[in-house]
């Protein structure tokens, strides 16, 4: 659940003296929407992202030789300009819900992480995040199956459904509950491998579990 374990390590950096115009072809070149600003120390010094760079260029409406001098201008600007400064960072020890509030809350794409001494160590992107929880749950290997069991306030539940699936010898990757509210049933969402799930079905069903169905749709 660590950072240093998903984020993209080394990544491509650029300088504060670096121009809009090197920026955009690094950028193009390497196929990457964020370009972290250091120093010659390897310090944070900002973010730059492909809208800040697209946000620079002028627009397409504009008259053509009005446009040309403006985007040899633009071309010319260091990205210190363009740069965010203040910007948000994570430490490689920090965990993906940290990271997930994170994006969550202020709507970014990319978090620069950052070590004990300031130096720039990884980037990690919502794409990083998405690739995280997929590994970790298992979601899109064979025979993968998520299972929603109705919850009824079972303290042994959790330790049951696990006894249950190591007496049929079924590999799972993923035991979680939730509260209900606001419409919402309580739930405990089992992730299993395996490609016989009826076979799991009459086994939940016979230790006392509700395998649950959703009721058809109704305005």
């Amino acid at each position: 659940m660590f950072i240093r374990y998903h984020m993209t390590p080394s990544p491509i950096t650029v300088t504060p003296e670096t121009t809009v115009a090197e920026a955009m072809d690094l950028a193009q070149r390497k196929n990457i929407r964020h370009l972290l600003v250091v120093d010659d120390r390897g310090e944070l010094q900002g973010i730059l992202s492909d809208r800040d760079l697209r946000s620079a260029r002028p627009s397409s409406v504009a008259r053509s030789r009005e446009r040309h001098r403006v985007e040899e201008q633009v071309n010319n600007t260091p990205v210190s300009v363009l740069m965010t400064r203040d910007c948000l960072t994570l430490n490689p020890n920090a965990t993906l819900d940290d990271a997930l509030l994170l994006f969550q809350y202020r709507k970014i794409g990319a978090l620069p992480v950052v070590s004990d001494e300031d130096k720039v160590v990884g980037i990690f992107t919502t794409a990083d995040l998405m690739n995280a929880y997929r590994s970790l749950f298992g979601l899109g290997e064979k025979g993968s199956v998520l299972i929603s069991i109705e919850d009824v306030d079972d303290l042994q539940a959790m330790s049951r459904l696990a006894r249950v699936m190591e007496e049929k010898q079924v590999s799972f990757t993923r035991l979680v509950r939730t509260g209900g509210g606001d419409k919402r049933r309580a739930m405990i969402y089992l992730r299993i491998n395996t490609y016989n799930i009826r076979a799991v079905h009459k086994a939940l069903e016979a230790a006392g579990f509700t395998i649950h169905v959703p009721e058809e749709f109704k305005e």
